[in-house]
């Protein structure tokens, strides 16, 4: 039995979440035509319904932000990223059960995380 750490998060539209990191894996559903890892998080704003969050980070994202910085992305600095990028639907979607369910790292998205987390 695995026990998952639950952690939280106070959203910017007042919603108090609680969520854990279930696990990555190669995108079923692509994004665009390029492949993506799909980072799967388990999610509840009321403590009664878990609902799963998709955050999608495209390959073709990686590459370019590899090869403009001349340097591979770490495991870790894509999992502090796709964490941003879930936290900012926390921030900026009202209903994250309903329309939250499938997020993607753009490549702005990406800059502006890696950023805010001191990776250069």
């Amino acid at each position: 039995m695995t026990i998952r750490r639950m952690k939280t998060y106070t959203g910017g539209q007042g919603y108090v979440y609680q969520y854990y990191f279930v696990g990555k894996r190669p995108a079923l559903v692509s994004v665009g035509k390029d492949p993506a890892t799909e980072y799967i998080f388990d999610v509840t704003s009321d403590r009664k319904t878990t609902f799963a969050v998709g955050v999608f980070l495209p390959d073709k994202v990686v590459r370019e932000w590899n090869v403009s910085h001349g340097r591979n992305l770490t495991d870790a600095e894509q999992y502090g990223a796709v964490k941003m990028r879930l936290f900012q639907g926390f921030d900026e979607i009202e209903d994250m059960m309903g329309k939250g369910r499938r997020l993607v790292v753009d490549s702005e998205s990406l800059e502006q995380a890696l950023t805010t987390l001191g990776v250069q």
